[in-house]
This record gives structure tokens, C-alpha cells and sequence, in this order.
């Protein structure tokens, strides 16, 4: 009787349920990753046409499958909010790497400024709505609506790992990331061919104007009924091309986060614990030397001022173009120099570094990788290109010079701050170094034994102990022995995160907004042609201006984690 009146064991409360397993998750993801890739070589196909004005396909035809695509994505991510979430054990697990405060704080910044690009987008087309089509009104209007509610979605749900409805959400989400990667592909588009423009007017040739031009308004080439006259317009028309560079970069930041949502569909997760951190906006530049943060200011501010200076003069002539290039290109070697040699200073303080490396399934860490190598190859491409231009070309002045110090350097500064951030992802938090266990005396490590060499051997002197020999007590003592040579590390990184942080955000700035050093330095030009210049530079610097935004936010996760 007792027995049975006594308390058992306390049961530890139970594990958060989920479905049954699926029979074959790749057959879901081979589903959705098909009707993706379809989506998206339509679009593709009508975005890359509309861009030319010899083919017979007009924007409103581009504005018509971006808003339908809008709206469908739209009505799945309402569908998901409002039933998939709700139905029982849903989510029963939430990834902690996922969808970190800094990537949604970054995407709601850049959609508040997609908002703004909106609202000077439909002031543009209602300036002249009587000869424009209804869908070029309405598409900017979808689009704000579209921001909105995929922001509100991705803040909440970023990291969920659903387990109802598999392969309809996979396939939501698939077609909502191909809807945003649209999305882009439309706004680099428009603004490759507005540079396209500008270049082909400024430089009065012929050869040139077969490109397409800012009339891209639905008119026939040579329709002039819609042309931007009124100094509003114009205020409109300028407001919404500077813009679209945070346009980009949020729909590129809103497809990562996707893309990682997509992973998770299904995923259970291990019960060992994860190490994920959120820092305080008030300790951003807690326990640094200062020396990181001051300089990437220093620099940030110095670039500002030649990113103006660039801009004003570089149409102003040619004796003004090249001091203005002058100025663009050694602000970039100093910056592209300094960068280099800190991101290697980064990598050996990492040999001393005694943190254990995070060896654990990560599929956000697996995606930044991936997408910090993918990314640099546009770079990786300009510069070879122009390394070959200036080789091989004439005459050998100092913009060639320049140009070419300016092309080798890119590539070794994209190469070893790669290296140091995929380090850094890869490295444990703080805390994670491994404890060191006290060395045994040569006669305690012996496993066999030549008995005939063993008598040869002094005899080994009695071990003196200590009076409290716990392991406790030896690693405390390791602790307090390393931990100033460890805090001294992590400040040290620490400055170096930030500082390539900053960094990084003015080389984004430059070419997000304009700059476009590869046409007014005419080296490439005059060795390629514009046609296939133009062409290279328009495929592969987009990819550049993403990796300089992503490498931001990857850096930011390097400052939290050392």
C-alpha cells in the first residue's frame, strides 16, 4: 500500500507534438521548386523583352503578370495567416536562427522606403493618366499593398516549421519568393536601361540609340503623347529611380527569408539547445577598443563626400570626369586596401581563437554562405573584365593604373572577407571553448610497454598532489588564467566587424545610387564596345550591390557572436 501511495518520478512536460513524417519530402520540394522555376522563366522572358523596344512587348504586359503574381502571392499568405497557422500543432517548432531581428528590422526599413518609391510611382503615372493604362496606376498600388502584408507575414512567421499543409506551403512560398525575384529582376531592369539612357544621351552616338530609352511608358517607339513636362512629374520621375535601390534590396532580403521558411517546412528540430542572441541597440558598441567603429565612420563620411563630388562633377566635362574619377578611385583602393588587411588581421586572430566550431544542420547559415560566393562572382566578373581591358588595351595613362589596382584589389577584398565571415558563422558564441584537462606524467599515458626498455627508464618520481585536485578547480583556474587574452580577442573582432560593417554599407551606397565608374572611364568601353560592356555590367553589377548589402547583415551576426 505504500508503494503505491508513494511519488514516482517527476515526468519532464512533454515535447511539443508534430505530424507524422513525410513519406518522401523531396518529392514536395521537387514540386515546388518546378512550378517555380516555371513562374519564374515566364517572367523573365516578358521582364527581358519588355526591356527592348524592337520587341513587340510593352511594360503594361510586365505590369500585368507582376500584379497578378502579387495578388495570388497575397492571397496565399492570408490563406496561411488565417488557416494553415491555426490548425492544431501547426508549428510546433520555431527556428531560432531564422528570420534574426536585424534581417526583419532591415526588411522593414527597406519596405518602408518600397513604400515611399510607390507612392512617387503612382504621382508619376497620374500625371498624365489620360494616356496611360489603368495597370500602370494600379500596379504601384498592389505592390504597396503587397509589401505591407508580406512584411506583417514574414515578421510573425519567419521562423516557423509548419507541418500541416506541406506542400501547399511549400509551394506558397516557392511562388511567393519567385513573385519577389520578379520583382527585382523588374526594377534592375528598369534601372540598367534608365543608366543605359542617361549614357546614350550624354554621349551623342548613334551606335547608341537603339538601346532602349526612358520611354518605356507603353508608347510605341517615337510616341511622344506621354512625355513628363510638368516640374512635378519630373520631381516624381527622380524620387522613384532614386529609390529603387532599397526596392531591390527588399526583395531580395524578403526571398533569403523565404527561401529559409521553405527549408523549415517539416523540419523537427533537436531538443539541443542552439545559441542565439539579440543585442540591445544600447550595446552595439559595448566592449570595443573604439578604433573599428571611429574609422568605418571616418571612412563612411570621407565616402559620402566623394560619392557627391562624383556625381556633381562626372558630367561636367571631360577634364572634370577625370579628376572626379580620379578621386572615385583612390577613395576605393584606401577603402578596398584598409578592408583587405583587416579581414586578414580577422582570420589570424581566429587562430587563436579557442571557441569549437558550430558543426550543427543550419539551413539560414547554410543560405548566407551559399550566397556571399554566389554573389561575389558578379564582382569577381567586372573585375576580370577590366583587369583584361587594361592589360591588353592603350594607351597606359593613370586612370588605367587606377583601374587596374582598383579590379585586383576587389578581388582580394571580396576573397578574404569571405573567408573571415563564413569563419565566423561557423565559429561557437562565447563560452564555447573547449576545457583543457590537465596533462598526464609519461608513466601514466603508457598503453603497452618493451619491458626490456621500460627498466631502462628513470623511475618516475611520485606525483605531488595538490590539496583540492578537483576538475572543477583546474577549470576554473584554465578560465581565469585565459579570460583576459580572450576578452582582449573578442574586442578585437569585435572592432573588425564594425568596421567592415560600415565599410561595406558606403560601397553599397556608390553603386546602389548611380555610380557608375565603368562607363566614364572609358578603358572598358573603348576595348569591349559599349553593347557588350554595357551588357556585362548590367548582368553582373546588380549581384555586386546585393553581396555589399548581405555581407552587412552577415557581418552584424559576426559582431554578435564574438
Amino acid at each position: 500500500m505504500s508503494e503505491e501511495l508513494a511519488p514516482g518520478p517527476k515526468e519532464s512536460p512533454p515535447a511539443p507534438r508534430a505530424g507524422p513524417r513525410e513519406v518522401w519530402k523531396k518529392g514536395g520540394r521537387l514540386l515546388s521548386v518546378l512550378l517555380a522555376a516555371n513562374v519564374l522563366l515566364l517572367a523573365c522572358t516578358l521582364i527581358s523583352g519588355g526591356a527592348f523596344n524592337k520587341v513587340a512587348v510593352y511594360d503594361t504586359d510586365v505590369f500585368a503578370l507582376l500584379t497578378t503574381m502579387m495578388l495570388l502571392a497575397m492571397l496565399w499568405i492570408l490563406f496561411y495567416l488565417l488557416r494553415t497557422v491555426r490548425c492544431p500543432c501547426a508549428v510546433p517548432y520555431r527556428d531560432a536562427h531564422a528570420g534574426p531581428i536585424w534581417l526583419r528590422g532591415g526588411l522593414v526599413l527597406f519596405g518602408i522606403c518600397t513604400l515611399i518609391m510607390d507612392i512617387f510611382k503612382t504621382g508619376y503615372y497620374s500625371s498624365f493618366f489620360e494616356c496611360q493604362s489603368a495597370i500602370k496606376i494600379l500596379h504601384p498600388v498592389i505592390q504597396a499593398v503587397f509589401v505591407i502584408i508580406q512584411t506583417y507575414f514574414l515578421w510573425v512567421s519567419a521562423k516557423d516549421c509548419v507541418h500541416v499543409h506541406l506542400n501547399l506551403t511549400r509551394c506558397g512560398l516557392m511562388f511567393t519568393l519567385t513573385t519577389n525575384l520578379a520583382i527585382w529582376m523588374a526594377a534592375v531592369v528598369d534601372e540598367s536601361v534608365h543608366q543605359s539612357h542617361s549614357y546614350s544621351s550624354s554621349h551623342s552616338n548613334a551606335s547608341h540609340a537603339h538601346l532602349a530609352s526612358d520611354q518605356r511608358a507603353g508608347n510605341p517607339v517615337g510616341g511622344d503623347s506621354c512625355l513628363c513636362s510638368t516640374a512635378v512629374c519630373q520631381i516624381f520621375q527622380q524620387g522613384y529611380f532614386y529609390l529603387y535601390p532599397f526596392n531591390i534590396e527588399y526583395s531580395l532580403f524578403a526571398s533569403t527569408m523565404l527561401y529559409v521558411m521553405w527549408k523549415n517546412v517539416g523540419r523537427f528540430l533537436a531538443s539541443a539547445p542552439g545559441h542565439s542572441h539579440t543585442p540591445s541597440p544600447l550595446s552595439l558598441f559595448r566592449e570595443t577598443f573604439f578604433a573599428g567603429p571611429v574609422l568605418g565612420l571616418l571612412l563612411f563620411v570621407v565616402g559620402l563626400a566623394v560619392f557627391i563630388i562624383y556625381e556633381v562633377q562626372v558630367g561636367g566635362g571631360g577634364g572634370r570626369t577625370r579628376q572626379a574619377l580620379v578621386i572615385y578611385y583612390s577613395f576605393n583602393i584606401v577603402c578596398l586596401g584598409l578592408t583587405t588587411l583587416v579581414s586578414l588581421s580577422g582570420s589570424i586572430i581566429y587562430r587563436f581563437d579557442r571557441r569549437t566550431m558550430d558543426h550543427h544542420k543550419n539551413p539560414t547559415r547554410t543560405l548566407d554562405v551559399a550566397l556571399l560566393m554566389g554573389a561575389a562572382l558578379g564582382q569577381y566578373a567586372i573585375s576580370y573584365y577590366s583587369i583584361v581591358a587594361v592589360v591588353a588595351g592603350t594607351p597606359q595613362d593613370l586612370l588605367a593604373g587606377l583601374d587596374l589596382t582598383h579590379a585586383l584589389l576587389m578581388i582580394a577584398q571580396h576573397t578574404f572577407q569571405n573567408i573571415f565571415i563564413i569563419e565566423s558563422l561557423h565559429r561557437g558564441p562565447p563560452g564555447a571553448e573547449p576545457h583543457s584537462t590537465p596533462t598526464k606524467e609519461p608513466c601514466q599515458n603508457l598503453t603497452f610497454t618493451n619491458l626490456d626498455a621500460f627498466h631502462t627508464l628513470p623511475a618516475c618520481p611520485p606525483t605531488p598532489r595538490l590539496v583540492s585536485p578537483s576538475p572543477a578547480d583546474q577549470r576554473e583556474a584554465v578560465a581565469i588564467i585565459s579570460a583576459p587574452r580572450s576578452q582582449w580577442r573578442r574586442r578585437c573582432l569585435r572592432d573588425i566587424s564594425l568596421f567592415l560593417l560600415l565599410c561595406n554599407v558606403i560601397l553599397w551606397i556608390m553603386p546602389a545610387f548611380g555610380a557608375r565608374p565603368h562607363f566614364s572611364n572609358t578603358v572598358e568601353v573603348d576595348f569591349y564596345g559599349y553593347s557588350l560592356w554595357a551588357a556585362i555590367v548590367n548582368i553582373c553589377l546588380p549581384f555586386g550591390i546585393f553581396y555589399r548589402m548581405h555581407a552587412v547583415s552577415s557581418l552584424l551576426e559576426v559582431y554578435v557572436l564574438s
